[in-house]
């Protein structure tokens, strides 16, 4: 196959691949330049796009960044491109991230470019999923797919999915006590819209319509980003009791660890895409240190646990926006 060449719309449109991945908040805190010399991109954060208050340390913008990288890779290997990819490659410049070399024709064999069709296809969906469990060998599947990209991907016990719902509960306690009259801290409250005239042009942030229902029972850990506030036309419904969820997890907590989760999310969400199930992540248990030890199963290998994600067969959610490729691509 020959590759695209790397004319000033082939790079515009492997950005616009990039960014449809998934962030914390849909923030999208990362910025590209694509040098024409090299053929190298280079991700970096964008700490304006931070949440000071949910994630002090970066982590969660790390994921974010790292799921992006992951999108560039597969959108690269689709194009006809082999990229090749280094982590964290200036110590003296933290907001470097990584850099992504277009070195010559994909390699034969890679399985990065089957991934594309689902670039575009996964949303994340606040609504109620089936019971049904995902069979075995596509949970064995999505295990896989993180431990290509360096991370682990458990699906725990029974005991183990009620004692993180429990943690999540607790995490949702907290969130309401910040707020006595909205029930949402800053950080949410910046980064969701729900007047009509916000919510239907922001380019970035939560839309009211993607909020998804109302909880009026179940356990799905969804987080409801209205709090107290308003939405007009917005229904209720009853979420699974008994939800499928995933950790994913690295054996470091350090930049590298997160860059590595984000890319592993993101793998494993585009393969569930392909795989017909319905996902949604939630970080809200690990956004308070205190809880997030207790999320880990102490009897697992899995050192650190950098998302929880639930699966399961259900209603996609809707796409949200995305900044224009401009704002977020300089090409020198």
């Amino acid at each position: 196959m020959s590759p695209h060449p790397l004319d000033e719309p082939t790079v515009k449109a492997l950005v616009a691949d990039a960014v449809a991945a998934p962030s914390m908040h849909n923030a999208q805190p990362w910025k590209f330049r694509f040098d024409r010399a090299g053929g190298t991109f280079h991700v970096r954060s964008d700490p304006e796009r931070g949440l000071p208050r949910a994630d002090p340390a970066g982590r969660a913008l790390h994921i974010g960044c790292g799921a992006a990288l992951f999108n560039l890779r597969v959108a690269a290997a689709h194009a006809g491109w082999e990229p090749s990819t280094r982590l964290l490659p200036d110590p003296a410049d933290p907001r470097l991230l990584a850099t992504v070399e277009l070195t010559g024709p994909v390699r034969p064999g890679t399985d990065l470019a089957e991934l594309y069709p689902a670039i575009h296809r996964r949303h994340t969906s606040r609504y109620p999923f089936s019971e049904e469990e995902p069979p075995e060998a596509i949970r064995d599947g999505l295990r896989g797919a993180a431990l290509l990209e360096g991370a682990r991907l458990v699906f725990p016990a029974s005991w183990h999915v009620e004692s993180v719902l429990d943690l999540v509960h607790d995490a949702e306690g907290r969130d309401a006590l910040g707020d006595a009259e909205t029930g949402l801290d800053a950080d949410t409250a910046r980064w969701t819209h729900t007047d009509a005239g916000t919510s239907d042009t922001a380019p970035d942030g939560i839309p009211a319509y993607a909020f998804g229902p109302g909880k009026h029972g179940g356990k799905a850990p969804v987080r409801d980003f209205a709090g107290r506030r308003p939405v007009p036309g917005r229904g209720t419904a009853t979420f699974e009791s008994h939800p499928h969820l995933a950790l994913l997890g690295t054996a470091g907590d350090q930049p590298r660890d997160w860059l590595i989760a984000g890319q592993a999310m993101e793998r494993v969400l585009l393969q569930a895409t392909l795989d017909g199930l319905a996902t949604s992540l939630t970080s809200h248990a690990l956004e308070w240190p205190e809880l997030r030890w207790a999320v880990r199963d102490p009897q697992s290998a899995m050192g650190f646990v950098q998302m929880v994600l639930r699966l399961g067969y259900g209603e996609t959610g809707p796409a949200t926006p995305r900044r224009p490729v401009d704002e977020v691509l300089d090409i020198s």
